[in-house]
């Protein structure tokens, strides 16, 4: 289904207009102040462009227009009943529907044979050291979230992230393996089928035949 807008960060916004009107500013603080940037790119400008496409598609609309000391004028939106019943279908259908995805990694995997094994083994091992630091990072941001009150419902999102990276050590391990083995490990054929890779000559190419005389 296409949608009048697809930006994931429109789906952000409108969340957080399911609970209120709110302006420009207060939406990116929000999102800043949530940790929103795990889930979701956004910049002051890109909060403001999503801000207009939803208002141009009926999604959203003023509220109304405050001043407060010698700020300028600021103002405030919030979901139309087209808006609401967006927002929910879209949420409803990203978390039922699984969608295919294209991460970078699973390009590189696709293209792994052309690296030396040696290379790909210790590519795949420095991967392993920084997925691990990043789960140590994740799990300690939720300890302290979790200690300070949030309900764990709030973090799902990182939970998931955390079961992916589990996910991804234990694949890596398991490759890492599968090339590694001394008994029947993918190393040597591999290494083989690249020299013979190297050692045979390019095809040639058609060469126009010469025209002759007549």
């Amino acid at each position: 289904m296409k949608r009048k807008v697809s930006n994931p960060l429109a789906l952000a916004v409108m969340s957080y207009l399911t609970k209120g009107p709110m302006h420009r500013y207060d939406l990116v603080r929000t999102l800043r102040d949530n940790g929103d940037g795990r889930s979701v790119r956004f910049t002051p400008a890109s909060v403001y462009m999503v801000v207009d496409q939803l208002a141009r598609a009926g999604f959203i609309e003023e509220h109304e227009t405050l001043r407060t000391g010698g700020y300028p004028e600021r103002v405030t939106y919030v979901l139309t009943a087209e808006g609401q019943a967006e927002w929910r279908a879209w949420l409803r259908s990203l978390i039922a529907d699984p969608e295919h995805e294209y991460p970078q990694f699973v390009l590189a995997l696709s293209l792994l044979a052309a690296l030396e094994p040696d290379d790909a083994v210790e590519l795949l091992r420095e991967r392993r050291r920084r997925v691990e630091e990043t789960r140590a990072e994740v799990h300690g941001s939720m300890e302290q979230t979790l200690a300070a009150g949030l309900p764990p419902l709030f973090l799902v999102d990182e939970e998931y992230r955390l079961a992916l990276l589990d996910a991804e050590v234990g694949f890596i391990d398991s490759l890492i393996d599968k090339i590694v083995d001394p008994d029947d490990g993918w190393a040597v054929p591999w290494a083989a089928q690249l020299a013979r890779n190297q050692a045979s000559p390019p095809p040639a190419e058609d060469q126009p035949r010469p025209e002759t005389d007549r």
